[in-house]
C-alpha cells in the first residue's frame, strides 16, 4: 500500500485560504443538494461527564471520508483545545485509504467558511458591519472568512477581552461589547452553546444572524422567542430540529418544518432567502460531513499539486 500523508493542523491550514474554503463550501452544499454528494446522519457518542465524540461519513467526486471528532468543554482547563479529532479520507472506488487528516482545523476552516456563504444568501443588500460574539478558534476563522469575503468592519466580544482585542487588532477591527456586537448588519454568534446570548429584544429590523455555536442536544445561543421571530434557515433540518438552535422551538410547538428552509435550496435557487429588506434572518448552523469532505479534499489536492508538505505513514 502506497504512503499515506498525515496532514497536521498547519499543514491544513496552510494548504486552505479562507477563500478557497469559502468556494468549496459553497459548492459542497451545491452538490449536496443535487444528489452528487451523499452523507448519512451525525452519529453522536456521548462521554459524561466530559464530553462527546461525533462520527460524520460522507462521499463524493471520488473519495469518501470519516470525520471522528469531540467537543469537552473541559479541557482547555487541561491545556487542551476544546474540540479535537482525525479526518480520514479513502478513495471511494477501491477504498485504499488516502490521507489522515488533522479535524480540528478543518472544523475551523468549515465553520468559518460557512458564515460568509450563509450571508451572501440571507443578508439584506448592502449588509456590511459584521458583529462576532465568541472569539475562540471557530469565532476567530468566522471573522477571518468574512473578512476575506469583503464583509466588515466589525466588532468582536468575548467574555476574555484579550481574546476579542487580539482578533479585531489581527483583522482592523474593534474590540467591543455585546450589545455592539448584536447592532451589526451580520451577526455571528458562535459559543460553546451553554448560555443564551440572544434574546428577542436584541433583534434589529434587517439583520442577519449566523447561529455557528450549538452543535449537539441541549445546546442554544438564542432564546426561543428570539428564534421564533426569525426568517429560518438551516444546514440540514434533522440535525438543526434535534440538536441546533432551532430545537428548543421546535420542541415547544413554535416552529415547523415548513417554517425552515435549507440553506442548499435557497444556494441553488430551489427556495426564496430573505423574505425582505426589514425580515430578521437567522442561519441555523450545525456543521455537516460534507463541508469537512469539501475541506479535506482541498488539503488533499494542495499535497498532491506540491503546494503542501506533509509527514508520510505506511498502514
Amino acid at each position: 500500500m502506497p504512503a499515506v500523508p498525515v496532514l497536521d493542523h498547519d499543514a491544513v491550514l496552510a494548504a486552505v485560504s479562507p477563500r478557497e474554503a469559502i468556494d468549496r463550501t459553497r459548492e459542497a452544499f451545491l452538490r449536496h443538494r443535487a444528489g452528487e454528494w451523499r452523507m448519512p446522519a451525525k452519529v453522536y457518542l456521548e462521554a459524561p461527564p466530559h464530553g462527546d465524540f461525533r462520527a460524520m461519513p460522507a462521499l463524493g467526486d471520488g473519495l469518501a471520508i470519516l470525520k471522528w471528532i469531540s467537543s469537552f468543554p473541559g479541557n482547555p482547563a487541561l491545556d487542551l483545545p476544546t474540540v479535537m479529532g482525525v479526518l480520514l479520507v479513502s478513495d471511494a472506488t477501491t477504498s485504499e485509504p488516502l490521507a489522515v487528516v488533522d479535524a480540528r482545523s478543518v472544523t475551523a476552516l468549515r465553520t468559518g467558511a460557512v458564515a460568509p456563504v450563509a450571508a451572501r444568501a440571507l443578508a439584506r443588500e448592502g449588509a456590511s458591519t459584521v458583529g462576532i460574539v465568541g472569539c475562540g478558534l471557530h469565532g476567530a476563522w468566522t471573522a477571518r472568512c468574512l473578512a476575506a469575503d469583503g464583509y466588515g468592519p466589525g466588532v468582536c466580544f468575548d467574555p476574555r477581552p484579550e481574546v476579542a482585542e487580539a482578533l479585531a487588532a489581527e483583522l482592523g477591527w474593534r474590540a467591543g461589547t455585546r450589545e455592539e456586537a448584536l447592532d451589526a448588519d451580520v451577526v455571528c454568534c458562535i459559543t460553546p452553546g451553554r448560555e443564551v446570548v440572544v434574546d428577542a429584544g436584541d433583534l434589529r429590523p434587517g439583520q442577519h444572524y449566523n447561529m455557528l455555536g450549538a452543535d449537539g442536544p441541549g445546546k442554544a445561543e438564542a432564546s426561543i422567542d428570539a428564534v421564533a421571530a426569525c426568517a429560518l434557515f438551516c444546514d440540514e433540518w434533522a440535525q438543526a430540529s434535534h440538536g441546533g438552535e432551532l430545537t428548543g422551538a421546535v420542541e415547544e410547538g413554535l416552529v415547523t418544518r415548513d417554517q425552515v428552509t435549507d440553506l442548499g435550496a435557497v444556494l441553488a435557487g430551489e427556495a426564496p432567502g430573505r423574505p425582505g429588506a426589514e425580515a430578521v434572518t437567522m442561519f441555523d448552523s450545525t456543521g455537516l460531513a460534507i463541508q469537512d469532505l469539501a475541506i479535506a479534499s482541498a488539503a488533499l489536492a494542495a499535497w498532491r499539486d506540491g503546494r503542501v508538505e506533509a509527514a508520510t505513514m505506511r498502514l
